[in-house]
């Protein structure tokens, strides 16, 4: 499904400061390199930073959300809440999801939804950028810390002027550590899903999700490739020892594939991504995170 590197993310010019410098929660479309709208919501948090550091003091959470969700999803809605008792918060559906416009390709070109959200967030005057993702939206994460990051590979360029689009700290929940996997019975489904007609018109109209019918070409970049190029940002690998989709052979591959720069959390009775990280999940990983982004 890929049609072309990664470049250059298109911003939204809206900015939640009023006369006073306060900040409000704000709700935009952004574009993406290709030409894609993407529905984004941000919530300022519940911190209070020194406002004469920078215009917005602390570190910036922006969510990736897992396949079939969206901005407006209770489970979403619900993790923005935690991060935001620890920074703000910014959220956004990947396209093909929600309000969003284009394709859904189920982790490819997401990485440019993502780079988006992030340089949004940075325009915003967050000096620190935490970029978690849940399932798909882990991989997704994985690949554009990757992609943005120090080490970008040859074979998925980006355009040189990325800083602004690269995250400071990522974490990654529930995701999957190699592509095409249909070893538990959820993914069969999933495969079903994404790769029959049927299934896409399930997607499109039970869970509002449309499905690019177009297969990968190439195949991007893996997980567990991407992660060796994430070094030296801090990497944080949470998965749940119940998880019915990805079994404990994905954390523990993608954990041998960071070394010493990644952290492995098996998280006892845990299940799968946004649904089953409990609030206090959610916070020690705000704590961590936060902690990383200085």
């Amino acid at each position: 499904m890929s049609t072309g590197p990664a470049g250059h993310v298109a911003r939204s010019t809206d900015r939640p400061h009023s006369e006073t410098g306060r900040r409000t929660p704000l709700r935009v479309f952004l574009h993406t390199a290709d030409g894609v709208t993407i529905d984004s919501v941000y919530n300022p948090g519940d911190v209070v930073y020194d406002a004469s550091a920078s215009p917005s003091g602390g570190p910036v959470f922006v969510i990736a959300h897992g396949f079939t969700g969206d901005v407006d999803r209770p489970h979403v809605r619900r993790v923005a809440t935690a991060f935001a008792r620890h920074g703000a918060v910014v959220t956004f559906s990947f396209r093909g999801h929600g309000a969003s416009g284009g394709h859904s390709t189920v982790g490819d070109r997401e990485v440019l939804d993502l780079a988006a959200a992030v340089e949004w967030a940075r325009s915003l005057g967050h000096p620190r950028v935490i970029t978690v993702g849940f399932s798909m939206g882990g991989s997704v994460a994985l690949r554009h810390a990757a992609l943005y990051g120090p080490n970008p590979p040859k074979e998925e360029p980006v355009h040189e002027g990325h800083a602004q689009a690269a995250t400071d700290v990522v974490v990654s929940v529930s995701a999957p550590a190699r592509w095409y996997y249909r070893g538990t019975a959820p993914m069969r489904r999933l495969h079903w899903l994404v790769s029959r007609p049927e299934g896409r018109l399930v997607g499109r109209y039970g869970f509002r999700t449309r499905i690019h019918h177009r297969e990968w070409d190439p195949v991007p970049l893996s997980p567990v490739e991407a992660v060796p190029r994430i070094a030296p940002t801090p990497l944080l690998i949470v998965h749940g020892e119940q998880d019915g989709y990805f079994p404990l052979d994905h954390p523990r591959m993608l954990a041998g594939a960071a070394g010493d720069h990644g952290e492995l959390w098996l998280e006892p009775g845990m299940g799968h991504a946004e649904h089953a990280a409990t609030d206090e999940l959610l916070a020690r990983i705000g704590d961590w995170a936060v902690g990383r982004a200085g």
